[in-house]
């Protein structure tokens, strides 16, 4: 969560545009391969739609600020953008606020990258090859003709949300607003992608099959991102199969094509350029730590069920045993008082309210209010109950909700109270203080592994293998003096 945040606003993706495709229908030109494809989706709509996915993945992941990287990424995208198949979209190239490895399009012209996969970049080459292929996804229309196909099936995204479990409801980000985002490309799709950034990166001079050898840095990271706020790049965009042999055949055909001779690689100007960047979870936007969730900026905390998945990003904190049976999800409440935010709160989750009462949590005003979702017209009993505290912290007033079938609720209620009724103002001077790890880029001082360069530094033993993958080596792979790496520091 973000202090700036104001109140919660509910963000929709124009779901209308898709639906107002069912009334008409057009075979389009492809205008990477010059073939007809049916596309129910027009370019303006695409273009709608993009812009409105845009402003809110700003609004619940947040922006990396960092005029150096910013100013970079936007240069080298309105660069390649000028020599794509689709040079007249208004691109725009962003760098999203997550530690989690992707990068990833949205229609009409929109590319981000993570401070995550940033972070693991180790020259421009790599960088370049993952931006042509982002760009492919969207001159290549790979987003629309998803789209397009899951209309056609009957099982597009206004019928999904028709159909899923009640508990969708309370984890709109991930099942209606962002779907975008996890639309998942076939192989084809992949491959293609992939060929476009070989292209596009060699056309703008730089050594695309780099971009072969991120690949590999990106299989050896798939790990750990289990419940994180974004998925990782490798379940996004699955392996067309050979890829690595396949890149770097292509490499050398589109360097023989344009006869490049020197493409650039670019290795110690990038290093230079991330300097700083924070890497991990930034404590300042919350942090979990021993089951309890502390948030510096704002200055409380609560803890979370052990063993629970959790979720952090800019607009609030999401939590779930991994049977998926329940969720928890804490955000600010939109209201004035206690009373108007309860109410608020009735009306925007049809919520049929079997008790209400004012209590403290810790001191804190709040209200408890224990909730059926009321029945819709195709069913004549309730599936989902919730159980809500609303507490006045500061300028604040925190929702902090749990939700689960009746059937289960008596189960789940003691987790969600867990939480709730644990809900505190956060006064330890460690917690509040705590810094973020960045990335330090440091100079080899003799040759040798990079172990022993990183233990030179001071490194843990615990931290050699997650920083050579940092550094997109082996830790016995040989480096040179006067080289630079990749360290953590404050």
């Amino acid at each position: 969560m973000n202090s700036v945040i104001s109140g919660m606003k509910n963000h929709l993706l124009p779901f209308c545009l898709v639906a107002a495709v069912f009334l008409s229908s057009a075979c389009a030109v492809n205008p990477v391969t010059g073939k007809k494809q049916i596309l129910l989706i027009t370019e303006a709509q695409e273009i709608a739609m993009g812009a409105t996915a845009d402003a809110q993945i700003i609004a619940e992941y947040g922006l990396y600020e960092n005029k150096i990287l910013q100013g970079f990424i936007t240069q080298k995208g309105k660069e390649m953008a000028a020599i794509s198949h689709r040079p007249d979209l208004k691109y725009e190239f962003k760098i999203v606020d997550s530690e989690v490895l992707n990068a990833f399009a949205v229609p009409g012209g929109y590319v981000y990258f993570t401070r995550g996969i940033m972070a693991h970049f180790n020259n421009e080459a790599e960088f370049a090859g993952v931006l042509g292929h982002e760009i492919g996804h969207i001159t290549a229309r790979h987003s629309v003709s998803q789209l397009s196909k899951a209309i056609l099936g009957q099982v597009g995204l206004l019928g999904s949300m028709i159909l899923v479990p009640q508990l969708t409801e309370f984890a709109e980000p991930l099942t209606q607003g962002l779907s975008l985002l996890f639309l998942k490309f076939g192989r084809d799709a992949e491959r293609q992608s992939d060929e476009l950034g070989v292209e596009y990166s060699t056309r703008i001079g730089y050594e695309a099959k780099e971009m072969a050898g991120f690949f590999k840095t990106l299989e050896r990271q798939r790990s750990g991102t289990e419940g994180a706020e974004l998925p990782d790049f490798m379940s996004t965009h699955p392996n067309p199969g050979d890829r690595n042999v396949a890149v770097s055949k292509l490499s050398v055909e589109w360097k023989k094509k344009l006869n490049l001779i020197d493409p650039k690689v670019n290795r110690d100007s990038y290093l230079r350029k991330i300097e700083g960047l924070i890497y991990g979870e930034d404590p300042k936007q919350g942090f979990l730590e021993n089951d309890i969730f502390y948030h510096p900026e704002l200055k409380f905390q609560f803890p979370i069920p052990k063993g629970w998945n959790y979720q952090n990003t800019p607009q609030k904190v999401q939590f779930a045993p991994k049977d998926g049976k329940a969720l928890m999800i804490m955000s600010l409440a939109s209201g004035n008082s206690l009373q108007e935010a309860a109410d608020h709160l009735v009306k925007k989750n049809n919520l049929r309210v079997i008790e209400s009462k004012q209590i403290t949590v810790n001191g804190l005003n709040a209200i408890a209010m224990t909730a059926n979702v009321k029945a819709d017209t195709r069913q004549q009993l309730s599936t989902t109950r919730t159980l809500s505290y609303l507490i006045q912290f500061n300028t604040n007033i925190y929702l902090l909700i749990g939700a689960s079938s009746v059937n289960d609720f008596n189960h789940y209620a003691d987790y969600f109270l867990l939480s709730m009724s644990n809900f505190r103002e956060l006064k330890d001077t460690a917690k509040l203080n705590k810094q973020a790890d960045r990335i330090r880029i440091k100079t080899v001082k003799q040759t040798g592994t990079l172990k022993q360069a990183l233990i030179s530094y001071n490194m843990p033993e615990n931290k050699l293998e997650e920083l050579s993958l940092l550094n997109g080596m082996q830790p016995a792979d040989t480096v040179l003096a006067g080289s630079l790496i990749k360290i953590l520091g404050k």
